[in-house]
């Protein structure tokens, strides 16, 4: 099967830190897939916190991941600490991929890298609609 494909940004936007706790890890004594999905829905929900938006209102929409992509490179194991970069590219006018990279933090080992399609709908009727100025804006995109 042919390994998943794509480039890095040369910057991320956006950086955070998280450990890698016992919950995290599964019967192969390393970091669980789902929970490193986990660990990026934590990183993406601090990367809108530091814009002023939550999951569930940026500029009066909530966001939705519409598909994933994760390549492995390396085991993380318990008790480290992974650093999670972020960075939107991509964008189309109902929203972008969010771009993300993860080393382990104190030896700089990468860990995967991938990428969340996010798109943007109402809260309340939950249809999609066009990403606002605003938002762009504060993305880099204006």
């Amino acid at each position: 099967m042919a390994r998943v494909v794509f480039e890095l940004p040369s910057q991320f936007t956006f950086s955070t830190e998280l450990p890698i706790y016992i919950g995290h890890i599964n019967h192969g004594q390393h970091l669980d897939n789902a929970q490193l999905l986990a660990l990026v829905g934590e990183a993406r929900t601090r990367f809108f916190t530091s814009l002023g938006y939550t999951d569930r209102d940026a500029e009066g929409l909530a966001l939705v991941v519409g598909d994933v992509v994760v390549q492995y490179q390396s085991e993380a194991l318990y008790g480290e600490t992974l650093r999670i970069e972020m960075a939107p590219a991509d964008f189309n006018k109902y929203g972008f991929d969010l771009v993300f990279r993860i080393t382990e933090a104190s030896q700089g080992r990468a860990v995967a890298k991938g990428k969340q399609g996010l798109v943007f709908t109402d809260p309340q009727d939950h249809k999609v609609r066009v990403l606002p100025a605003a938002l762009l804006a504060k993305l880099g995109q204006a």
